[in-house]
């Protein structure tokens, strides 16, 4: 048995509006809120690293749980905006840390990586105790004024999380993970590349089969769409949440959604919205379902039940 026991988040201070990107892409501020959902999103400044996010997203984490990091068994390091190939920055952030013998291990799938370490760290737990999650990205580095479709999506932030072994406000009652490397082209970061991504693909395959995720998750556990308290989303798109809440048939009410303040921030964006959502629900009463999609096709759910 495994248990959510605390999130944590951190963006950089700088926002940057529809209206600036309006200027620089020449795409209208008006129009860009209503095709994504999105009013702003955060760019970090020059000099910092996706560990530098992490970092911090770790620390506020660990205060929450009243841990320290010596009381951390792994690291998961989700990031698909990496500065280098390799090493990743689990490593870094382990040395930033000071841990000197705790295995740090990257997961670089964008969108998706952070809801896998979810996922891996319930099964790992038991072995390594206490395993910290962070998921940090950099996107604002990774996108094209020459696509302003794509450019306009993205910002930067981190979060965190720690799945413990024996307590939490949640227990990680059950999984599900999927790939599909058919669709790998239709969103990838090439090597010394910006980010390429074929939108409509993305909604279509996003819209169908988180749906399906979630609702074979929850028949799976004797549970109904109507069941789940609250559902924690990859927030890629206002409009795909929309999509996925009605093909569910529940009140959009129920997918707590801070894209319109910090945009796409991929693999990032589920811990920060969980993060913020913990914060003001600290103890909840019904189940919870996390859900990702992203680059590879690689998609899931998680479904935690309150202890």
């Amino acid at each position: 048995m495994s248990y959510l026991r605390a999130f944590g988040h951190h963006v950089p201070d700088l926002v940057v509006t529809n209206d600036a990107l309006q200027a620089r892409t020449g795409r209208d501020a008006t129009t860009m809120e209503k095709s994504s959902g999105i009013r702003e999103r955060r760019y970090a400044p020059e000099g910092t690293t996706v560990a530098d996010l992490g970092h911090t997203a770790a620390n506020i984490c660990l205060e929450k749980a009243s841990l320290t990091p010596q009381d951390i068994g792994l690291i998961l390091f989700s990031s698909g905006s990496s500065e280098r190939t390799f090493p990743g920055p689990a490593s870094v952030l382990a040395a930033k840390l000071g841990l000197t013998a705790t295995p740090a291990i990257d997961i670089p799938v964008a969108s998706a990586g952070s809801l896998i370490a979810i996922a891996f760290a319930a099964d790992l737990a038991p072995r390594y105790g206490n395993i910290l999650i962070v998921a940090s990205e950099i996107m604002s580095r990774r996108i094209s004024d020459a696509d302003p479709d794509t450019a306009i999506l993205f910002g930067d932030g981190a979060g965190a999380c720690i799945v413990s072994p024996n307590e939490g406000f949640a227990t990680i009652a059950d999984v599900s993970l999927s790939t599909d490397g058919n669709f790998a082209d239709a969103l990838q970061l090439p090597l010394g590349g910006a980010i390429e991504m074929k939108g409509l693909a993305v909604i279509l395959q996003a819209s169908r089969r988180i749906p399906r995720s979630i609702e074979d998750l929850l028949t799976k556990n004797n549970l109904k769409p109507a069941d789940v308290g609250t559902y924690l989303m990859h927030q890629a798109n206002l409009n795909l949440i929309r999509k996925v809440a009605a093909a569910l048939t529940v009140p959009e009410q129920s997918f707590f959604c801070n894209i319109d303040r910090y945009g796409n921030t991929s693999s990032a964006s589920l811990l920060i919205a969980a993060s913020e959502w913990h914060a003001a629900n600290p103890k909840p009463s019904k189940p919870i379902v996390l859900a990702v999609f992203g680059a590879g096709f690689n998609w899931g759910s998680i479904l935690a039940l309150p202890t």
